[in-house]
């Protein structure tokens, strides 16, 4: 191993391919990171092809989750050597909400109440899906729809929820 640099097998668990960090790599990422609870953002290269990911801990161990664009057909290849280099990634990754949604999620005080109660990786979703959109059409379309969902009116794929007695 060579600073960050280091070769591994890819194992499996469950459907998920990951390889396991040296401890030493391990312990550089808690030290550039300030922190050692998951997830924690990393930078690196699987192969020579760079990515980005989140460094995961699952039933006590820390993981690298390798997927499809850091190792084509990564599910394939278990039990393969693979040549590994990552590092903690402090760059921003934040993803900025569209305007019309928040203006949207601001104007109605329950809508708001309910996206800010909701976990941040659920708010990431609503807030990528808007953003993947193309036309203003289908835009203003799945803002009217996320809306009624945070009001409770509807499940999110538009179906009216029923009153309950």
């Amino acid at each position: 191993m060579k600073d960050n640099h280091f070769t591994t097998k890819l194992e499996i668990i469950g459907i998920n391919p990951f390889v396991f960090l040296p401890e030493e790599v391990l312990n550089a990422i808690f030290k550039a990171s300030g922190k050692n609870k998951s997830p924690i953002p990393v930078k690196g290269t699987v192969n020579g092809r760079e990515f980005r990911q989140n460094l995961m801990k699952y039933l006590g161990e820390w993981r690298l989750y390798i997927n499809f664009t850091m190792l084509k057909d990564s599910p394939k290849r278990i039990g393969e050597i693979i040549e590994v280099s990552v590092e903690y990634d402090d760059s921003d990754r934040s993803v900025p909400i569209h305007p019309e949604l928040d203006r949207a999620i601001k104007e109605n005080p329950v809508a708001l109440k309910n996206f800010e109660n909701l976990i941040p990786s659920r708010k990431l979703e609503l807030v990528r899906y808007i953003n993947n959109l193309k036309t203003e059409e289908s835009i203003r379309r799945n803002i009217d729809k996320i809306i009624r969902h945070l009001k409770g009116e509807t499940d999110f794929f538009g179906k009216i929820i029923k009153n309950k007695e």
